[in-house]
């Protein structure tokens, strides 16, 4: 397997904060391996549940937080809602392994930036991060 390890990250460039949830731990791992190969992602925390990711969002202070929607307890996007309830500077971008209709327009209405399934590319999960942990850029459309 080839590095996926990013160059170097510029002075002046902003570092995007992200926690990773799941109830995964596999995953968990996964991801937390993934972003510590970029240097403008800095993983945060990581959460297992819905109500562990609201209590670590709420000491953290992610920019981004990476959200699976079904989890034991609250789901994700009652997580969702209650973290931008509190953080609305954070933006989530959902990933799930059960991709629907219904699920996505749930989390966007929960206010999810994002809906990204577990089965993409490596480099879509972290363009969606980056994505929205940067937010609109000058000449950008909105």
């Amino acid at each position: 397997m080839t590095a996926l390890r990013s160059e170097p990250t510029a002075p002046g460039t902003h570092v995007v904060r992200v926690l990773v949830v799941d109830d995964v731990h596999i995953l968990r791992i996964g991801l937390a391996s993934l972003f510590s190969l970029e240097g403008d992602l800095e993983l945060v925390g990581a959460a297992e549940s819905g109500e562990q990711a609201v209590e670590v969002a709420r000491r953290t202070r992610p920019d981004v937080v990476l959200m699976d929607i079904r989890m034991p307890g609250i789901d994700g996007v009652e997580a969702t809602r209650r973290i931008l309830q509190d953080l609305p500077a954070t933006q989530v971008v959902v990933l799930t392994g059960e991709p629907s209709v219904r699920g996505r327009r749930a989390a966007l209405e929960a206010g999810a930036a994002a809906y990204i399934v577990k089965d993409a590319v490596p480099s879509t999960v972290l363009d969606a991060v980056r994505g929205v942990g940067r937010g609109p850029r000058p000449g950008m459309p909105h």
